[in-house]
């Protein structure tokens, strides 16, 4: 009998996930090249031509002179935690077969349980989000990270390290 191919795909081990995203500066770099894939583009007016104000990690638009942290809209926003934490729990969470605890997660990370369970659930509301979006299942090591304000969302996919971008249309349901 033949050997599944997807089951023994090779994945992205611990070593080279902290080599790529293993400080501030470069998941802040992964998280620019995902957000912006050809350079900065104001949310505001879409200009292109920007600049970084390093004091206070915004980028101001030249023209409509727009502030905005690179965080902003996604599921980064607002938090507290380093974004290197938060690479790290999209890995630990998509690189397991079985899903991980709150309190395991919390274990790994060095944060308090509440902060891993937040964190938990948004990763994993996200990634409901994009599945049924889509209408099926990521593969292995895929997670969407960008999603909260429906201008963006991105999948990055942990096992070849490739990034991929994609319009997020949420879909509204009525209550009853």
């Amino acid at each position: 009998m033949a050997k599944n191919p997807v089951q023994f795909q090779k994945g992205l081990g611990l070593y080279e996930f902290l080599e790529d995203y293993g400080s501030e500066e470069q998941c802040r770099e992964a998280l620019y090249r995902l957000r912006w894939p050809n350079g900065y583009v104001c949310p505001h007016c879409g200009n292109t031509t920007g600049c970084e104000i390093k004091e206070r990690k915004v980028y101001q638009c030249h023209r409509c002179h727009h502030q905005t942290s690179l965080t902003a809209g996604t599921i980064f926003h607002g938090t507290k935690l380093p974004l290197r934490t938060w690479f790290l729990a999209i890995y630990l969470l998509t690189q397991r077969k079985k899903s991980t605890s709150a309190l395991q997660l919390s274990r790994e990370l060095g944060v308090k349980y509440d902060t891993a369970w937040r964190l938990k659930h948004k990763l994993m509301q996200v990634m409901l989000e994009r599945v049924r979006q889509h209408g099926g299942a990521y593969r292995d090591g895929m997670m969407p990270i960008l999603a909260e304000n429906g201008r963006a969302n991105v999948a990055v996919d942990l096992t070849t390290r490739s990034l991929s971008s994609r319009p997020l249309r949420r879909r509204r349901t009525a209550v009853r």
